[in-house]
């Protein structure tokens, strides 16, 4: 159900919460509306979560363990499993073994994995197209930092 025009405009949080708070909660919102766009745009049989995966290895252009990758998606190891399971069958990862110790295995993006990565992104672009008639440029580049300084601290608050 789609909310009103009301419900909309209506700020986060409740009067007298903090302004952390509701800028968390509408980062929260925002992430949720984001994932459910993106996840209707992605090819068929992908899932945000797998995205997730080949984004995170390809933009740190990096190579990880199934522990190190639910670490860095805040997700149980047996659920990261699955997804890199399923990226594997696939063809959008291979794992590969530590060549110092056989019992390591890595997670590493093939190139149908980039292709796919490249091809979901594409797809964005009727949305991207939205966004920057009704929001100007410079605003993404103003919040930009500032979203990365939330996103640092807030990684750093991890357990």
């Amino acid at each position: 159900m789609k909310e009103s025009h009301e419900q909309q405009t209506r700020p986060a949080g409740l009067e007298g919460d903090p302004i952390q708070f509701e800028v968390m909660t509408e980062i929260g919102i925002i992430n949720q509306l984001a994932d459910n766009l993106f996840q209707n745009q992605l090819p068929k049989g992908m899932t945000v979560a797998q995205f997730s995966v080949l984004n995170h290895l390809l933009r740190l252009d990096t190579q990880e363990t199934i522990s190190q990758l639910a670490n860095a998606m805040q997700v149980a190891q047996p659920t990261m499993s699955s997804t890199v399971r399923k990226l594997e069958d696939k063809g959008f990862v291979a794992l590969v073994h530590e060549p110092d110790d056989r019992r390591i295995r890595r997670v590493c993006v093939t190139a149908a994995g980039a292709a796919v990565r490249k091809e979901a992104i594409a797809s964005l672009t009727p949305m991207a197209e939205t966004l920057r008639r009704e929001i100007p440029d410079q605003l993404w580049y103003d919040i930009l930092p500032q979203l990365h300084q939330i996103r640092v601290i807030l990684d750093g608050l991890r357990p």
